[in-house]
């Protein structure tokens, strides 16, 4: 799976150990190190490098849009999100419960006692601001993930000189936000991440300056988190409120009334009013300000804990068998391992945020870090702020391994952390000379060459014929998508009339690809997607739906069947243009 980064990465390798000054001269060559003295320039204007990282993704994810299409979503999570991005564009924080709510259950919505997500509304105000503005949430999308970038960068002009900050930025557009799951999917890391970086940038710049924009940036990203992960964020905050707290203690007189004004104050402020938000949001979406939609949608579907150790609540009574099967099926086996192996759970959600994060590329010069280091080394001479990164990174770490599943959009607030230690190996290992050679400077230099070269493989991937490749696997993390449900709504969108589509799924459908999902105004939506329930359940359907065409949809069928649908049996099949062969596969929530 890893075979042509590990190729590549194990190529800069050899050829940095074994011919370092060649490799020197290869870089003067091909006028690289001319680019990197016209990126230092660039770097001494922190503002303007900062905007360059957040317009540098905007311009890379428009330049791969042959490549990388807008999405469609695919998996129960998007669809969640886009209900929320409609529902905000509404003006609405929820919507009422539908009277033939039934009919139209599904992952990860609730259907009483509203019509909503059960997610936190950072990533869906990002999506309705693309859709409301930019005419369609894909856009809200991609301002996440340039805004994520250029956060980034800013954040670590004040961990690092800005040479290294640059860097981190761009390594983050180009791992992150271009051909990433994160922003080709509508349910990506990006705004955890972005809140993240704000919260890790603004504290140093507060402690240096004590400035009262510094706090407000703080108290936007600490809202970022509470309102995207807020249990990550919860982990990845509390060292740093903590550290600033105690900092704050220790001033007296004049010094801790200009905090408390400049600092505490402003965050306080921002706070307050986030969490009168989040709790008249809870109260809209619930009915009580105390209880969230994600805990509500817990009890009514799903009796299997977030972490392994409480034992499993009764089961409730499905209304839809692929509703049941994913609950008492992937649902049940995730907490199952977790709780008779928990060291293999960990392993492999270790192994999978390795995966995403680090790679080869990134996994080369934290372990020829060790080499770097000079004899003797030992803990007490890490830097106090390398420290304090690493343990935000543990603290945030443990948590994340701690539940029966992740993904890595969950730990997006640890983008930040990662890449500022990813910087510490490289600055360090940069001065490392071998044999009086300098090996570690043609390694430093190899990984944003290497960066560029992924890049530009996975761009040419249709002409190399890379599609399939590992590439496409381990470096760009490609979602899955619901194609052909996205065809059927295309198809009859095209279609006179309005239409609503009964669903029937086959006993082996995989619960993964759900297919029952609406917008927010269901009655005013053109195609309307319901669960097929049986002749006698589906009539109270058409009775209310009387002004629509009616049809049925069996997704499991090869080809993939759509028929006239009447009360008693489907009629004359619906002939189409396109494939309809099911394409998705198995993903993970």
């Amino acid at each position: 799976m890893l075979l042509i980064e590990c190729a590549l990465v194990l190529l800069a390798a050899v050829v940095a150990f074994a011919f370092p000054d060649a490799s020197m001269r290869l870089y003067s060559a091909l006028g690289l190190d001319k680019v990197e003295r016209a990126f230092a320039r660039l770097a001494r204007r922190r503002t303007l490098s900062v905007i360059v990282v957040g317009l540098t993704a905007v311009a890379l994810r428009l330049a791969v849009l042959p490549l990388e299409p807008i999405p469609v979503p695919g998996v129960h999570d998007e669809f969640s999100y886009l209900l929320m991005s409609d529902t905000f564009s509404h003006g609405r924080l929820a919507n009422p419960t539908h009277p033939m709510w039934i009919h139209f259950e599904s992952f990860h919505i609730n259907q009483k006692p509203t019509y909503a997500s059960i997610y936190y509304p950072a990533q869906g105000l990002f999506l309705a601001f693309g859709q409301v503005f930019l005419h369609h949430p894909f856009w809200g999308v991609v301002l996440s993930a340039a805004l994520m970038c250029a956060a980034l960068c800013w954040m670590l002009q004040a961990w690092f000189p800005p040479l290294w900050a640059l860097l981190g930025g761009l390594l983050a557009v180009i791992r992150l936000a271009t051909f990433s799951y994160w922003v080709n999917s509508y349910f990506g890391g990006c705004v955890a991440a972005l809140g993240a970086a704000l919260v890790l940038g603004a504290l140093p710049r507060i402690k240096r300056h004590q400035r009262w924009q510094d706090a407000l940036l703080l108290a936007v990203g600490l809202a970022l988190l509470a309102n995207s992960r807020p249990y990550e964020g919860l982990f990845f905050s509390a060292p740093i409120v903590i550290l600033l707290l105690l900092w704050i203690a220790r001033r007296r007189g004049p010094a801790l009334r200009q905090s408390l004004r400049q600092i505490v104050i402003p965050t306080a402020a921002v706070l307050s009013l986030t969490a009168a938000f989040m709790l008249y949001y809870f109260w809209r979406t619930t009915g009580s300000p105390f209880h969230t939609p994600y805990l509500i949608n817990l009890a009514t579907y799903n009796p299997v804990p977030f972490f392994p150790w409480p034992s499993i609540k009764p089961w409730p009574v499905y209304h839809h068998a692929i509703m049941q099967r994913f609950y008492t099926g992937w649902s049940l086996n995730i907490y199952e391992t977790a709780r008779h192996h928990p060291i293999v759970s960990a392993m492999i959600k270790a192994f999978m945020l390795w995966f995403f994060f680090i790679g080869p590329l990134f996994t080369i010069p934290i372990l020829m870090f060790g080499l770097a280091l000079p004899r003797g080394f030992s803990f007490q001479d890490i830097r106090p702020s390398t420290r304090f990164l690493l343990l935000i990174g543990l603290v945030t770490l443990f948590a994340i391994l701690l539940p029966t599943f992740a993904n890595p959009h969950y730990a997006a607030p640890l983008v930040c952390v990662i890449y500022a230690l990813l910087l510490a190996a490289l600055q360090t290992l940069r001065r490392w000379r071998r044999h009086r050679h300098p090996t570690g400077l043609a390694l430093v230099r190899a990984v944003p060459v290497l960066a560029v070269v992924l890049f530009a493989l996975r761009s040419a991937a249709p002409v190399l014929h890379l599609e399939n490749s590992p590439l496409r696997e381990t470096w760009c993390s490609p979602w899955n998508q619901l194609w052909n449900r996205a065809r059927v709504q295309a198809a009859m969108d095209d279609r006179p009339g309005r239409h609503l589509v009964l669903v029937r799924y086959g006993p082996d459908h995989d619960p993964a690809a759900s297919w029952v999902y609406n917008w927010a105004d269901i009655d005013n939506s053109k195609v309307v997607w319901a669960n097929d329930m049986g002749p006698e359940q589906n009539q109270e359907l058409i009775d209310y739906f009387k002004d629509r065409k009616f049809w049925l949809l069996e997704p499991d069928v090869v080809p993939l069947r759509i028929s006239a649908y009447t009360e008693t049996t489907p009629g004359t099949t619906w002939s189409t243009n396109f494939s309809l062969q099911e394409q998705t596969t198995h993903a993970p929530r």
